[in-house]
């Protein structure tokens, strides 16, 4: 006859209260049940109940999964067990970056597609570029003093005058949806091209001439985005779509 395997069973402790219910505690169900486990969900009701369980367990936090007897540990231990990667909250990364370009492209085709029927336009590539202007900026003014404090570790121009830490998400926020709707080109093509200019000597003398290791605050000033590339990219961008905007205000261009 066959042999049956015995079902594979976890134990977790989270806490489940009235007025709050840990995410982690949700993320570490969710994984075991996708692992194949079926899950003996024990809920920590009350503030009492979790300081108890952490007292005679030897444990500073929940939630807590047990696997055949054995404490495997919270939700990244968890995820340790099976093999699965932890993110570092400290690690640089350039997926912010990535996928807000990637969404701005999509936002760009999108719209052009709309107006031209035709997703591949010159005007996707300018709404494209508008676009990201308009969502960085958004980024920075979530909290404008995170921002100011990271930004002004490499701007030049913030470094002589710290108000403009805090006018610059602003200008480039004012700049983009100027650009999106293609008006008052005398005025955003010009605070495009001072914004982007200055930024990419700043980011030129920063990175590759002084070679100081930073983090870029155009994500906001949380992101661990590192100062380089795509941080002189976003500049240039802003410095061609100020071109394009002007070279078009002037009748040259569609």
């Amino acid at each position: 006859m066959p042999v049956i395997a015995e079902p594979r069973t976890a134990t977790l402790y989270r806490m489940v209260m009235d007025k709050h219910v840990c995410p982690y505690g949700l993320k570490a169900k969710d994984l075991l049940r996708r692992q194949g486990y079926t899950v003996d969900d024990r809920w920590l009701t009350s503030r009492e109940a979790t300081d108890a369980f952490k007292l005679e367990n030897g444990v500073k936090t929940t939630p807590q999964v047990f696997i055949a007897g054995a404490r495997i540990g919270g939700y990244d231990d968890l995820r340790r067990h099976f093999g699965k990667t932890v993110a570092d909250p400290k690690a640089t990364t350039y997926t912010p970056v990535a996928a807000l370009f990637a969404v701005t492209a999509l936002m760009a085709l999108a719209v052009s597609y709309g107006v031209y029927a035709t997703a591949f336009t010159p005007r996707a590539a300018a709404w494209f570029i508008s676009f990201s202007m308009v969502v960085l900026a958004l980024l920075k003014l979530q909290n404008i003093e995170s921002f100011a404090t990271m930004f002004l570790n490499y701007d030049l121009l913030a470094r002589r005058w710290v108000r403009y830490a805090y006018i610059y998400p602003f200008a480039e926020a004012l700049a983009g949806v100027l650009m999106i709707a293609g008006v008052l080109a005398w005025l955003s093509a010009p605070v495009a091209l001072l914004i982007g200019g200055i930024g990419a000597i700043s980011v030129v003398k920063a990175v590759y001439i002084d070679k100081r290791a930073l983090k870029c605050a155009c994500v906001g000033g949380s992101s661990n985005v590192p100062l380089g590339f795509l941080s002189l990219t976003e500049n240039v961008l802003m410095i061609a779509m100020a071109v394009w905007t002007g070279v078009a205000a002037l009748g040259f261009g569609g």
